[in-house]
């Protein structure tokens, strides 16, 4: 098959297409002929030897498709069944890839923005679960206008949570139409989410790093109130939670942000959208930083 691969760090140059051979799903698993695999920042951070550092690398870890080949044990598909779902093998930008966590893509969805979902879904799920928000909560999201942040508002929403979130003033009329309260990011952002709850909030998620978790902490009253998945320095700094997978990942919001797409309670965006041998302008338009929406490799 071919496959994203690097062999060795730089810049986006150094990607390259593949032959690789075909993988085969294990007990629980399945595989799909991708149709598309999303990209995220890590991508590139692997690419420029920030993270893993092994070589050669492939890339991906979602993506959406059609069921090719089913491992013993996984239950609820049948060959043909086109799925969405996570890769744990980081090989999800390839022509095949195996999922060890997927759902049913709703018909409201086709394949580019299915593949936009797995992974901005869980980590907003796993981060609401590990704050405790519920009914009646109130929470900040600090970069609600992204992947995750929009995926976090609509997730908070639909658990009866009030949501504020941040962002730009160009994102505002898109944030309402998730169902949160829209402020302006920046110097006097606190005063700006006390002047709509005085009292503060009762949570808060920081998915932009933008170096706003001291801020954020003052809002909610403490340290354990707050997570962040982008600041790893800062949460060292404020005593505030990293989220990281490693004690479970939330793999149910998968299903559930299925359904709410097929009921039209869940939105998401797709920036721009490549075929797979562009794969380096792709890192290239991401590191710019100036599409707004998820990036979206596309498999023939």
């Amino acid at each position: 098959m071919k496959a994203v691969q690097f062999s060795r760090f730089g810049a986006p140059q150094v990607l390259e297409i593949v032959e690789l051979p075909d993988p085969h799903p294990g007990a629980g698993e399945i595989r799909i002929r991708v149709r598309a695999a999303g990209i995220n920042a890590s991508d590139w951070k692997k690419r420029q030897g920030l993270m893993d550092r092994q070589l050669p690398q492939t890339l991906g870890y979602e993506a959406a498709g059609i069921v090719d080949e089913i491992g013993d044990g996984a239950r609820g598909v049948a060959v043909g069944d086109r799925v969405f779902g996570a890769s744990p093998y980081g090989a999800a930008q390839a022509e095949l890839a195996v999922l060890s966590s997927w759902a049913p893509i709703p018909s409201a969805l086709d394949f580019a923005r299915a593949a936009a979902i797995p992974a901005a879904a869980e980590t907003a799920a796993r981060a609401l679960d590990q704050l405790g928000v519920t009914a009646g909560s109130t929470v900040l999201i600090n970069g609600a206008s992204g992947s995750v942040g929009s995926a976090a508002v609509q997730l908070a929403v639909e658990r009866g949570a009030r949501v504020i979130g941040t962002g730009s003033a160009g994102t505002h009329d898109a944030l309402r139409s998730l169902g949160t309260e829209p402020v302006a990011y920046g110097a006097g952002m606190p005063e700006r989410v006390r002047a709509i709850s005085p009292s503060g909030v009762d949570f808060a998620l920081d998915v932009a790093g933008s170096g706003v978790l001291p801020e954020l902490v003052e809002l909610t009253g403490a340290p354990e109130n707050v997570i962040t998945v982008a600041d790893a320095v800062g949460a060292q700094r404020t005593g505030v939670r990293f989220s990281r997978g490693d004690s479970g990942r939330a793999t149910y919001a998968l299903a559930q942000v299925a359904r709410m797409a097929e009921a039209g309670r869940f939105a998401v965006t797709v920036g721009q959208t490549f075929p797979l041998h562009e794969v380096a302008k792709a890192h290239r338009v991401g590191e710019a930083g100036t599409v707004r929406g998820k990036l979206v490799l596309l498999v023939e």
